[in-house]
């Protein structure tokens, strides 16, 4: 049986991407690696000196796997655009949209307010720019297949 393991986001500061995820969402730290460069610039395809620590996050069976690079020559956060190839955002369920909205921008995130409709959905960005939508936690049980219809 194949599992989704996790889902990594590399962060231009690990403190900071732990506290926006720990206190907007909830998320519990369960580990951290410090992973030697041998190991892990063939693997990532990252050139020496690589410095990388992972911190695993935890909510509700998901891990989310923040990267930190401590090194010179880390590629900027950049806008990624809906209809580039690739990850285009996360999407969590949550209790109280305004409440998490709000949750959002005390620790470091920002609020795209032209791209949410009230009541329904909120965009948001982490503090390095990863877009994140915010559905009713009712929507999420009726996509997910559970109890919510």
């Amino acid at each position: 049986m194949n599992v989704v393991n996790h889902v990594g986001l590399c962060a231009t500061d690990l403190e900071v991407s732990t506290r926006f995820y720990v206190g907007s969402f909830g998320f519990t730290v369960r580990n951290e690696l410090v992973v030697p460069d041998a190991f892990t610039a063939g693997l990532l395809g990252v050139t020496a000196p690589v410095g990388l620590t992972a911190r695993y996050l935890v909510l509700d069976g998901f891990v989310l796997e923040l990267l930190w690079f401590d090194r010179p020559g880390n590629d900027p956060p950049r806008d990624r655009g809906f209809t580039e190839p690739g990850l285009t955002h996360l999407s969590f369920g949550v209790a109280d949209l305004e409440a998490t909205a709000r949750l959002v921008t005390e620790f470091g995130g920002t609020v795209l307010d032209a791209r949410t409709i009230p009541g329904a959905a909120v965009m948001v960005r982490d503090p390095d720019g990863q877009v994140i939508e915010l559905l009713p936690t009712a929507h999420t049980e009726r996509t997910s297949g559970g109890s919510g219809g």
